[in-house]
């Protein structure tokens, strides 16, 4: 350590120098960092239910769209002028490169003023555009349509919906296809290790396609906000759809980072320049996070290693844990510098390296265990977050213990008083508290942990995009008002395997499939929940308009079926029923703002329910990403479980090994597991769920805590070869203590303006995470040294435990 430490100081220029010209090049590669917040990397992707979701987007051909609401603030929805305007709009949304077709109450065919369906029938024929109905005869079409009620018209009849249809990427398309085929042997029997390699393959061939078709969504929503902008002045317009929540996600995380990230800073440097009073221990803390932050981005934009809605609060996570080691290599030099008035500033330097180098290492080895066991939660975006996490923290603890001494050490020596006198009264009470109070702090922080455990059984699982953004943003008015008025946001399919006894020679569809998915659709729409349902079943209620009331039989709706031509049978039936494959398809959206929706019994009773309807046993199934967002909740929250175990596991045989002391061990892992209980704990009693944004916090609180713990027990045990148990305490208290209160202090201070964020994710983890810090620096100040005091009484434990 000598040595390394002789090193740096002697070659701080030329290592200046090196960190100038990593930065540099890194810093280049933030060009290619990308933020990828769409829907799909939220899922599991090797598992039977996303394959099965594949194989039935691929079957049914459910097209790419968007939604644009459109409702009159002054004029009737049905009237001349709102037709006009509502043309001259689609026209100009129509002139978006990459859009292959619009369908709004101006465009559809209104079947029900046919007089009959006949093979020589053209719906284009039969629309506003070409017969230019009355207002009030569009008003009577439209009122309770079996079709396009809660889908192109509300039920109040004061807003209607423009759907903007996208060509696909015929060569993405292949690819994808190609991939859900050889996906589709997971459903029956396992991938070789050839299958495998060809996925891989593909999916190589496929991502700069993905890459430059997510560019070109960003750009297309981008243009559609620019097209509805003047006509705000005369109606609300919303927009809606999968990809416009991801345009949103990105924007506003993108601003998050700008704003809060700025604003962070400037509280930092103040709050730096408060406590330590000088400009030095503002600028060289400042420098060593702006560094670690730009090697971590470029690095991640090098290896295209990309940040999701998950993993989006890495770089708030890695000023915390470089802050963290800066603050405790800087408490320490001047503590140093304040027993050593006679030292060199190199002599100082040199100290402070050799001192810290273990606990710093040994503490980021630790936070790397915590975030280490997000890779045994067998979700993509969560093992993707654990290992930036892991890289992030290898930075930061490779810039922190180069870079600072190399800075320090071409400055001249400046010495200071250390302290002020709140933060020595807090100290001293802290102190005077876990020595002489220890049996207190012993009860309370049982209460507390009985308090938490309790709190750990009033958890749940939820998840609602919507609620992400604050009620007064534009995003959140966007998605509510089309998630209540045009019939819910989030997909769910009900897929129905047509038993062989409802398979008639010469009939397309029997009369029992019809009656089966009529069953099926009357409980759908019993669940409050329950928005937009369309199937087979509305078309034939719709015909039952055409044929003058009188329902089709089912040898009438075989003729009209073959004598159509079959464009129109595609374009009207194509995404609800596949002849080939003996399926029908109920298409459904779930309103996710629902008050005091439990999606999880949702599910349950929804299945419980349409299984006592089947004809055959498990003849329905239930998919898309309603189903498959439900199963990552579930998975995340058994994983929590399990991650929570694996890590506290881990943690004690780490520290066994650096300690090598079972004592020491047991007593450093108490601290951390009663802060992430704590922190998980408080959720449930406030009634916070975990959810795709929260999941992470216990692996988050226990990377921060033990990194406390770590310096505190390893400067007690330094300490105690020498002195007793209680003296060794107070010692430590003398410069671990401060480290450790302007750590948490700064941190906490700082990051709680994520509070006034519009994201609510990046809020809680604004709160959570000061929660977080707050209960490590308690617990580490009062529960930690009382244990140590208590159960390492004397010198020659001390020394026994050390040594052994």
């Amino acid at each position: 350590m000598q040595g390394l430490a002789r090193f740096i100081t002697q070659h701080n220029k030329g290592l200046i120098g090196l960190f100038i010209l990593m930065t540099a090049l890194l810093a280049w590669f933030i060009q290619d960092f990308r933020i990828d917040a769409s829907a799909e990397t939220l899922l599991v992707k090797n598992n039977k239910l996303y394959i099965e979701s594949q194989v039935i987007n691929q079957r049914f051909s459910p097209q790419e769209f968007v939604l644009v609401a459109y409702q009159p603030k002054k004029r009737e929805l049905f009237s001349t002028a709102t037709f006009e305007v509502l043309d001259e709009l689609s026209k100009k949304l129509g002139a978006i490169d990459r859009v292959e077709s619009l369908t709004n109450i101006l465009t559809v065919p209104l079947l029900s003023k046919v007089g009959s369906l006949d093979s020589k029938l053209d719906p284009d024929d039969w629309t506003w555009q070409k017969q230019r109905y009355e207002a009030q005869d569009m008003r009577k079409v439209f009122s309770h349509h079996p079709l396009y009620t809660d889908l192109l018209v509300n039920e109040k009849m004061d807003a209607t919906a423009i759907q903007v249809v996208f060509k696909a990427d015929k060569e993405l398309t292949k690819i994808t296809d190609q991939i859900t085929d050889l996906q589709k042997k997971v459903l029956s029997d396992e991938l070789t290790d050839e299958d495998q390699q060809k996925i891989d393959e593909l999916r190589r061939q496929a991502d700069p396609l993905e890459q430059k078709l997510g560019k070109k969504r960003q750009q297309e929503i981008a243009q559609i906000y620019q097209i509805i902008e003047p006509y705000q002045a005369d109606a609300n317009i919303y927009l809606g759809g999968a990809h416009v929540l991801g345009f949103q996600l990105i924007d506003i995380i993108q601003n998050d980072l700008v704003l809060f990230g700025s604003a962070i800073g400037l509280v930092i440097c103040l709050l730096l320049f408060l406590i330590f009073r000088q400009l030095r221990w503002v600028f060289i803390p400042i420098i060593c996070c702006a560094v670690s932050v730009v090697w971590t981005i470029g690095l991640f934009g090098l290896l295209d290693l990309r940040t999701t809605v998950i993993s989006s609060n890495f770089v708030a996570l890695q000023l915390i844990l470089t802050l963290a080691i800066v603050i405790h290599l800087l408490v320490e030099y001047r503590q140093i510098a304040q027993d050593n008035p006679q030292d060199s500033q190199i002599d100082l330097v040199q100290k402070t390296f050799i001192h810290k180098l273990s606990p710093c290492f040994y503490a980021g080895l630790t936070t790397c265990v915590g975030f280490g066991s997000l890779l045994f939660s067998g979700i993509q975006p969560v093992v993707s977050f654990g290992w930036m996490m892991m890289v992030a923290m290898v930075i930061s603890i490779l810039v922190s213990l180069i870079l600072f001494p190399a800075i320090v050490s071409l400055l001249a020596r400046k010495d200071k008083s250390l302290g002020h006198k709140l933060s020595n009264k807090l100290i001293a009470s802290l102190q005077s508290l876990s020595l002489k109070r220890s049996n207190g702090i012993f009860v309370v922080s049982a209460v507390v942990l009985v308090v938490s455990v309790l709190g750990l059984f009033k958890l749940n699982v939820e998840n609602s995009f919507i609620n992400y953004f604050a009620s007064s943003t534009r995003v959140f008015k966007e998605l509510s008002f089309i998630d209540q008025q045009f019939g819910g946001s989030t997909q769910l399919d009900v897929i129905y395997d047509i038993p062989p006894q409802q398979r008639k020679d010469g009939l397309v569809l029997s009369a029992q499939s019809i009656q089966s998915l009529q069953k099926v659709q009357f409980i759908m729409r019993q669940f409050e929940a329950m928005g937009n349902v369309t199937s087979v079943v509305n078309f034939t209620e719709l015909a039952k308009i055409i044929n003058d009331g009188k329902p089709l039989t089912e040898y009438e709706l075989t003729v009209i079926y073959r004598l159509i031509d079959k464009s129109l049978t595609e374009k009207l039936l194509g995404s609800y029923f596949a002849p080939e494959h003996n399926q029908l398809r109920i298409s459904s959206r779930i309103k996710d703002t629902t008050e005091g929706l439990n999606r999880a019994e949702f599910m349950q009773t929804l299945k419980s329910d349409i299984e006592g309807v089947s004809v055959v046993e498990h003849s329905f199934t239930l998919g898309n990403l309603f189903v498959l967002y439900q199963d990552i909740l579930q998975r995340l929250f058994s994983s929590q479980i399990l991650t929570m175990g694996i890590v506290y596991v881990a943690l004690f045989v780490v520290l066994l090994g650096i300690f090598r002391s079972f004592k020491i061990a047991v007593i450093a892992i108490i601290p951390n597991i009663l802060s992430t209980l704590v922190v998980l704990g408080t959720m449930g009693w406030f009634h916070i769920p975990l959810d795709l944004m929260t999941i992470t916090i216990a692996a988050i609180a226990m990377g921060i805590a033990v990194d406390d713990t770590i310096h505190f027990v390893h400067r007690f045990t330094e300490e105690a070869t020498t002195l007793s148990s209680s003296e060794a305490v107070k010692a430590t208290y003398s410069t671990i203590g401060y480290a450790l209160l302007y750590t948490s202090f700064i941190i906490t201070l700082g990051f709680s303006l994520l509070s006034f964020s519009d994201f609510v994710p990046s809020v809680m983890f604004g709160l959570l995470t000061g929660l977080a810090m707050l209960v490590a620096l308690l617990t580490d100040l009062t529960l930690l040294p009382a244990l140590l005091g208590r159960f390492c009484q004397s010198k020659t434990g001390i020394e026994q435990v050390t040594d052994a």
